[in-house]
């Protein structure tokens, strides 16, 4: 059980990553020219410490997953990283800022991995 805990929150930590560096890159320059954006980056204020705050969150990520493997096998904990695609998608299309279109085909995806997942994380009985 543990195991699973910690697993989820390194989830939803990665993903809070994803959705937060995404919206601070759209709010940043463009990396056209490197040396133009080491000068203009520092003067935006927030949109850096989202990327920072993105980052760190990826840290403790990471932290919370290597906890998570100390509980359970990694069979069934690494299929457990692809909840990461759901919930990332599911608020960048409930989010205006991501402007992200809702499709049937990824709802189709979607639900395979849920299916995928049932899958490998139910008991299995002895034969």
């Amino acid at each position: 059980m543990m195991g699973y805990i910690w697993a989820a929150v390194s989830v939803l930590l990665v993903s809070a990553a994803q959705l937060i560096m995404k919206w601070a890159m759209v709010q940043l320059p463009p990396l056209t020219s490197p040396l133009l954006w080491m000068h203009t980056v520092p003067l935006t204020g927030l949109p850096v410490l989202g990327l920072l705050g993105g980052l760190l969150a990826y840290a403790a990520s990471m932290l919370c997953w290597f906890v998570a493997l100390r509980y359970m096998p990694l069979s069934r904990a690494y299929p457990l990283l692809s909840l990461s695609y759901i919930l990332v998608w599911l608020v960048a299309l409930c989010l205006p800022g991501f402007h992200d279109s809702f499709s049937w085909l990824q709802l189709l995806g979607m639900a395979a991995i849920v299916v995928g997942l049932l899958l490998i994380c139910s008991r299995r009985r002895a034969v």
